[in-house]
């Protein structure tokens, strides 16, 4: 997957326009599109402004990480609070939480 890819993807994740991520960024919407088209690379500073924005790394923008950090730090809390209480989670409850915290950081933000 590509910058680019990574970059629409998790735009896409929160459910965000390229205007909304570009207003958020304070670049032009057309800038936006580039990096994600691949058509122009976002420089160290914008790289520092996407990840801390989406909570991932710089390496996983780039490509040098496999997996947003984000959601294995949002498992290892799951599997932390419900190991807290003895009982088992199932992948449907582990879904269930994830949608439902992500759900509410995407609220915090507006």
């Amino acid at each position: 997957m590509t910058i680019g890819e990574r970059i629409a993807q998790l735009r896409k994740n929160r459910s965000m326009s390229q205007f909304q991520l570009a207003k958020t960024l304070d670049i032009a919407t057309s800038t936006l599109g580039m990096y994600e088209t691949n058509k122009r690379k976002p420089n160290m500073e914008m790289l520092e402004k996407l990840a801390d924005f989406f909570g991932v790394s710089i390496d996983y923008l780039l490509g040098r990480e496999t997996s947003d950090k984000s959601d294995i730090d949002l498992d290892r809390a799951i599997d932390n609070a419900m190991s807290f209480d003895g009982k088992p989670v199932t992948e449907h409850d582990r879904k269930m939480m994830k949608q439902l915290w992500k759900a509410y950081m995407a609220g915090k933000e507006e």
